[in-house]
């Protein structure tokens, strides 16, 4: 059994796998899912687990080299945009548009869907490398 890190089998199986420039969505439970798109779907009941507590667990396992988020968020959302950059304090933050992002969804490895229940939540992460 693993030690640390994340214990999603799942999950752990694609960041494992992921190389630089792969991305993966961490999505609120409303983000349409491409047929074509892999889907981990970790939501439990409406706003279970949030966004947050996905993409913390995410970025303890991941080498991320930015991240985009739509521009919406900003203003249709303050509160989670707020805390979704705290979180990424350290990594390069691009916007583009809600429909542009959803677009990117059908390039990504993987969308994670959480339970998150407010507009806009949804992170691209791009990785990075873990050497210089």
């Amino acid at each position: 059994m693993k030690k640390h890190g994340i214990l999603n089998r799942e999950i752990a199986s694609i960041l494992a796998r992921l190389g630089h420039t792969d991305t993966i969505i961490i999505a609120d439970c409303g983000l349409p899912i491409p047929e074509e798109t892999r889907c981990i779907d970790v939501s439990l009941n409406l706003g279970t687990p949030d966004l947050l507590t996905v993409l913390r667990a995410v970025t303890g396992d991941m080498k991320i080299e930015r991240a985009t988020l739509a521009e919406e968020i900003q203003t249709n959302n303050p509160t989670v945009h707020q805390q979704v950059s705290d979180c990424l304090a350290d990594i390069p933050k691009h916007y583009t548009t809600h429909e542009n992002l959803k677009k990117h969804s059908k390039d990504s490895k993987v969308i994670i869907r959480t339970g998150e229940a407010t507009p806009f939540s949804n992170v691209l992460l791009q990785s990075g490398v873990i050497f210089s």
